[in-house]
């Protein structure tokens, strides 16, 4: 009975060994600092963004984290677009940045329906996240913060611009991206909601959608719509990058009298603003998603803060661009970065 009792107390003693080994094993992938409570330095911290792949919107975020780091004495960065728009792809650009120690990430999800399966497991990991350019499909985002353009907000003064330039009255085209990304859905709510306050005086003829794959795309279907319909349309609304450049340049090349109000400000799109070829255009601020997307995640990373509202969405801005600002409208664009920092100092982090 003691032989049997010794090792009784022997066994639970080493199943009690076991079990915290477990437990160790288990939180090992939440970094030390954040299980003690300590803090990191900035130097610590690597930041890496993650668009979907390649597209000409993404490109300010190059040197805008290059800034970031410099700035804000980042220990590591880097931007890799290499996802190829295909969401398992991009997850294994994630997981093997996160194994090399990048420990925050901006990411801009391929799939809005499935991304936020990526921001948890990034999460359950101890990383910092935040959804950059693009917001997780339905009203959950399980990253930190959301810092994105309000695409519903943008199209709709875009549509507006356009119907403006239109004379209040006439038929509207939309040419917009992919069909199964959410802010499409968002882009094409607000061009309806424009349309739906004119009192029936503006018909929405067709929402060309799937047409910001790249320029090539875009520029085939400018033409197939100026072809068939050129003659019937008096408004063409632009809210993806590819095809506002291929609208600009297929209405200026056939010399219609459509007004073209364009997205973003590729400098085909502001020459077109200066020469009049095209009514206006709605900049966004991608260089603000990058560089204090990138600060904010470095204050959770480091512990130095925490998200008061965790998935808390954030509007990067966007920015009415006509012939009377086209010189002047980026210092907007700057104006709208600096309160961003504020914004987020002040109302989304909480820090000690």
């Amino acid at each position: 009975m003691k032989s049997a009792l010794k090792w009784s107390r022997a066994g639970a003693a080493a199943l009690a060994l076991v079990a915290l080994a477990a437990c160790s094993t288990r939180g090992s992938n939440t970094p030390a600092n954040s299980a003690a409570g300590e803090k990191k330095t900035a130097a610590q911290v690597k930041v890496a963004l993650v668009p979907g792949g390649p597209h000409q919107y993404f490109q300010p975020w190059k040197p805008a984290l290059d800034k970031a780091k410099a700035d804000f004495g980042l220990g590591g960065t880097t931007f890799d677009e290499t996802a190829q728009w295909d969401q398992s792809k991009q997850n294994s650009v994630i997981n093997s940045l996160a194994s090399q120690g990048y420990t925050a990430f901006g990411v801009f999800g391929v799939s809005p329906t499935d991304i936020n399966t990526t921001f948890g497991d990034l999460k359950s990991k101890g990383l910092a996240v935040a959804s950059l350019g693009s917001c997780p499909a339905g009203d959950v985002d399980k990253a930190d913060f959301c810092l994105s353009t309000d695409v519903n907000e943008a199209a709709y003064k875009a549509a507006k611009a356009t119907i403006d330039a239109m004379g209040g009255q006439g038929v509207l085209v939309h040419m917009t991206g992919n069909n199964v990304d959410s802010n499409t859905q968002r882009r094409i709510a607000g061009v309806k909601k424009a349309v739906d306050e004119s009192g029936g005086k503006v018909t929405l003829m067709t929402t060309v959608t799937d047409v910001d794959k790249d320029l090539q795309t875009a520029q085939k279907a400018t033409s197939d719509l100026l072809s068939s319909h050129g003659k019937e349309i008096n408004g063409i609304v632009t809210t993806a990058y590819n095809p506002a450049v291929a609208a600009a340049a297929g209405v200026k090349s056939a010399g219609l009298p459509i007004k073209v109000v364009a997205i973003d400000d590729d400098p085909q799109i502001l020459a077109g603003i200066k020469d009049g070829s095209v009514s206006a255009t709605i900049a966004q601020n991608p260089t603000g998603q990058a560089y204090i997307g990138s600060w904010a995640l470095a204050q959770l990373a480091s512990g130095a803060c925490t998200v008061r509202t965790p998935g808390v969405v954030v509007d990067s801005g966007s920015f009415a661009v006509t012939k009377s600002n086209v010189d002047t409208y980026d210092a907007e664009r700057k104006a709208k970065t600096d309160q961003l920092k504020s914004q987020f100092s002040g109302n989304v982090l909480q820090c000690a």
